[in-house]
C-alpha cells in the first residue's frame, strides 16, 4: 500500500521540519512548501492526499492559496487542514469558505496533530464504503466517487465540504436536518461553529440555483423533495 502523501506549508522554518520530522516518523510520505505560491505549484505536481496551509505567508496568503488549490483538477477531495494563530472567528469562517476541512490552532502539539490527521483518514477511508455512488435528483447527477455534479452537459465544481453537504441533503431529500446534525454528519469530529453551514448554503445556492435546498426557518435545511 502506498504511503498517504501531505503536503506540509508554513513560512516558519523551525514549524515546517518540526510538522515534518513528526509526519515523517509517522510513515507519512512529506511535501514540504515555504509559501502560498510555492504549494500551488507543489500541489499540481505532486497531488497530495492532505495539505496541512499555513494562513499568514508571503506571496499568497493560505486563503486564497486554499481557494487556487480547491480549482486544481483531481484535488477536489484533498483534504485541506490550516494552521493558524488566528482565533478570530471571521478567520475559521472564512478558510471554510476558501475550501477548508479542519483548522487547527498554533501552537501545534505533535500528538494532537497526529490524532487530528488520523481521525481525517479513518473518516476519508469510511465515506468510500457508501453503497450509493451516484445520486440522480430533479435535474442533478452526483457523483461521489468523482466528486462531480451535473446538470444536462454542464459540469459544476464544487469544493470538498460543498459537496460532501450536497451529497447528503441530496440523498434524503424532503428530510429537514437541524444545523447541529449536519455538522454532526457531514464534520463529524471537526469543531466549526454553525454559522459554517449557513456558509456552505450560501455558496451552492450560489453555484446551484435557489431550487434545491429549502431554509426551514428556526430549524435547519432540507433537500426539495421531488
Amino acid at each position: 500500500m502506498s504511503k498517504i502523501k501531505i503536503l506540509v506549508v508554513d513560512d516558519e522554518a523551525d514549524i515546517l521540519e518540526m510538522l515534518s520530522y513528526n509526519l515523517e516518523k509517522e510513515g507519512y510520505d512529506v511535501v514540504k512548501a515555504s509559501d502560498g505560491e510555492e504549494a500551488l505549484r507543489k500541489a499540481r505536481v505532486e497531488k497530495p492526499d492532505m495539505i496541512l496551509l499555513d494562513i499568514m505567508m508571503p506571496k499568497l496568503d493560505g486563503i486564497e492559496a486554499c481557494r487556487k488549490i480547491r480549482a486544481i483538477k483531481g484535488l477536489e477531495s484533498t483534504y485541506i487542514v490550516f494552521l493558524t494563530a488566528r482565533a478570530e472567528e471571521y478567520s475559521e469562517l472564512a478558510g471554510f469558505e476558501a475550501g477548508a476541512d479542519d483548522y487547527i490552532s498554533k501552537p501545534i502539539r505533535p500528538r494532537v496533530l497526529l490524532s487530528r490527521l488520523k481521525a481525517l483518514m479513518r473518516r476519508k477511508s469510511g465515506s468510500d464504503k457508501s453503497d450509493v455512488q451516484v445520486l440522480k435528483v430533479h435535474d442533478l447527477e452526483i457523483m461521489k466517487d468523482e466528486y462531480i455534479v451535473k446538470r444536462g452537459n454542464e459540469e459544476i465544481a464544487l469544493p470538498r465540504k460543498e459537496f460532501d453537504l450536497l451529497f447528503f441533503l441530496a440523498s434524503k431529500p424532503g428530510k429537514v436536518f437541524r444545523r447541529e446534525k449536519l455538522l454532526e454528519k457531514v464534520w463529524g469530529d471537526v469543531f466549526v461553529v454553525d454559522r459554517t453551514i449557513d456558509v456552505h448554503v450560501r455558496k451552492l445556492r450560489e453555484k446551484l440555483g435557489d431550487d434545491y435546498i429549502v431554509t426551514v426557518k428556526g430549524v435547519g435545511y432540507k433537500f426539495l423533495s421531488e
